[in-house]
């Protein structure tokens, strides 16, 4: 199975997430990552949702996901036609003897500390899985004492947006 990142355009209704996410569900798919927000559009919300499937079974969501009254596209981004980013806050034991070895560390992954405590900090960074992932395996050392992360969000490449001209008057 291979991941896929479908970008779903839907209507700024309550209840909306929950269809989706049942969908995925009554299939037996699993949600790797789910990340909602608004577009430049306040009646249109974008769904970013990652998940591991197979080709057929992608093709069998992807239908279902259009036959739900309140999606009005689906589109699946390729990682390379795609800019891709994740949030990642961690918060690191440092104390005054260890704070400057994370500091070059984290300078390293073009992170920031956004909050500091006698004996903490704590880190925010971009980008992809892998990198996040690398950024967690190098701080892990120094004691990771919580972890939050952000699902994925993500839009195509270049000129071309998908809540396009015919979207507007929806």
């Amino acid at each position: 199975m291979s991941k896929h990142t479908l970008s779903v355009l839907v209507e700024n209704k309550p209840g909306v997430l929950a269809r989706v996410a049942a969908l995925f569900s009554r299939r037996g798919f699993n949600i790797d990552s789910l990340a909602v927000g608004p577009t430049e559009l306040p009646e249109i919300s974008r769904m970013t949702v990652v998940v591991e499937v197979e080709g057929a079974a992608l093709e069998q969501v992807t239908k279902q996901l259009n036959k739900l009254i309140e999606v009005l596209k689906v589109v699946e981004l390729d990682s390379t036609a795609s800019v891709q980013r994740e949030i990642l806050l961690v918060k690191v034991r440092a104390d005054a003897v260890t704070r400057s070895q994370v500091v070059d560390t984290i300078q390293l992954f073009k992170a920031k500390v956004v909050d500091v405590s006698t004996d903490a900090m704590t880190i925010e960074a971009t980008g992809n899985s892998d990198k996040l992932r690398a950024l967690l395996d190098v701080l892990e050392p120094f004691g990771i004492k919580e972890l939050v992360q952000s699902g994925m969000v993500a839009v195509g490449r270049g000129p071309r947006s998908i809540t396009d001209r015919s979207l507007r008057s929806a």
